[in-house]
């Protein structure tokens, strides 16, 4: 595991003890908010990251504020990769991404539709025998989805986010962002009756 994963598995832990020690605060607060983990994949430009462009992808949203807030904060975190021979060489690719934004989520029965955008840090590594590049960048990024909320706190649903930075690998450069989409599998707060 290079560098950059290690970075990223960091924060995630991180990111889900605060997410974890926080529900009975943030209750007690009378806060709401969601932890949604992502499961899913990332496209990239082929022109950039042939042949590693389609990667596997997970992840987290978690979203958070006060209950009466029609807006709420968005912090994110994601990481895709991918590995493949091109010619009989072994390439292997990946990114990850920590987003801070904002993010509005609907409530419509159990369903809850958002919307949300903000900047992104993103990071890129490839790995080529002998030689690994990475490289990055402050970007931008926007999503949408929807999600169901199932009994008093469990999430279940789909997400799409569009990302973009361009960063530098082996001199060149390239797009960092990409289009992601994946399933949704979280909880909430605070439960629901």
């Amino acid at each position: 595991m290079n560098r950059a994963s290690w970075r990223m598995a960091l924060a995630f832990g991180a990111l889900l003890f605060l997410a974890g020690m926080a529900d009975p605060a943030i209750a007690r607060a009378e806060s709401r908010g969601d932890v949604n983990f992502i499961i899913g994949a990332k496209s990239l430009d082929r022109n950039d990251w042939n042949p590693v462009e389609d990667q596997g992808e997970f992840g987290a949203e978690v979203t958070w504020g006060g209950s009466r807030w029609p807006i709420a904060f968005a912090t994110d975190l994601v990481a895709s990769s991918h590995g493949a021979d091109l010619l009989g060489i072994t390439i292997n690719g990946q990114t990850s991404e920590l987003a801070f934004g904002l993010r509005k989520i609907w409530e419509a029965g159990a369903a809850r539709p958002y919307i949300g955008g903000g900047v992104a840090k993103i990071a890129a590594q490839i790995e080529k025998p002998g030689v690994t590049e990475d490289d990055t960048v402050l970007g931008g990024r926007r999503g949408a989805g929807i999600f169901w909320r199932l009994g008093s706190r469990f999430n279940i649903g789909l997400a799409g986010r569009l990302s973009r930075g361009k960063l530098t690998l082996f001199g060149t450069a390239i797009e960092a962002g990409g289009t992601h989409a994946g399933l949704i599998l979280g909880w909430g707060w605070p439960a629901e009756k």
